[in-house]
C-alpha cells in the first residue's frame, strides 16, 4: 500500500534534514509511482529493452541514493528529479547500446512531436537528451518541461507544481519547447 501523500513528504523533509536512514521507508513509500512512471517510460521507447520496469525504477532510485544533500520542496519535486534520474539511466543505457550495437553516432531523426522521438530507439534517446542539453542552454525551464513531460510522464499540473510555475508557464513553455524541437529538425510545427 502506498503512503500517504503527507507521510512522503515528512520523510522528504527529515532526507533534505540529512537523515538518511529514511531512505529506507521511503522507496516502499514511492515505488509504484515510480514503477508506473518506469513502465510508461518504457513503453514509450516501443523496442524489446534490456532493462525492465523494476530495473529502470531501482537504477534511478540508486542515482538518487548516492545525492548527499537534497532539499527537497515536496512530493511533486522529488518526482521530478526521480524523472531527471529516469532520463539519466535511459540515456546511459541508450548509450551503451548504440556503442555495442554501431560504436556511436546518432542520427536526426524527424518527428510529428516530441513526445514520439524518445519511443524506439537508443539512438532516439540519444537525440533527445542532446536536443534537450542544447535547449537548456536557451532556455533551462522550457528545458525541465519537456524533462517533466516527456521522461516524467507528468502532466500540466504536475509538472507546474514541480517547478513551482502555474500551469499556464507550463502549457506556455510545452508548445516552445516543442516548436524549437521540431525547427532543431528543420520541420515547421
Amino acid at each position: 500500500m502506498a503512503a500517504a501523500p503527507s507521510d512522503v513528504t515528512l520523510m522528504l523533509t527529515a532526507l533534505s534534514g540529512g537523515d538518511r536512514s529514511v531512505l529506507d521507508a521511503l522507496l516502499p513509500a514511492v515505488y509504484e509511482h515510480l514503477r508506473t512512471l518506469a513502465r510508461r517510460e518504457l513503453k514509450r521507447e516501443g523496442d524489446p529493452h534490456t532493462l525492465d520496469t523494476t530495473a529502470l525504477v531501482h537504477e534511478a532510485y540508486l542515482k538518487l541514493a548516492r545525492v548527499d544533500r537534497l532539499t527537497w520542496k515536496d512530493r511533486a519535486h522529488f518526482f521530478s528529479v526521480c524523472a531527471q534520474a529516469m532520463r539519466r539511466v535511459l540515456v546511459d543505457h541508450a548509450r551503451k547500446r548504440v556503442a555495442n550495437k554501431r560504436g556511436g553516432g546518432a542520427p536526426h531523426l524527424p518527428i510529428d512531436d516530441v513526445v514520439t522521438v524518445a519511443r524506439t530507439r537508443p539512438d532516439d534517446i540519444l537525440w533527445v537528451d542532446r536536443t534537450l542539453d542544447r535547449l537548456e542552454a536557451v532556455s533551462p525551464r522550457q528545458s525541465r518541461v519537456v524533462e517533466c513531460r516527456v521522461f516524467g510522464g507528468m502532466g500540466v499540473r504536475d509538472t507546474a507544481a514541480a517547478m513551482g510555475v502555474s500551469p499556464a508557464t507550463v502549457k506556455r513553455d510545452w508548445t516552445m519547447a516543442r516548436a524549437w524541437l521540431i525547427r532543431e529538425l528543420g520541420q515547421t510545427p
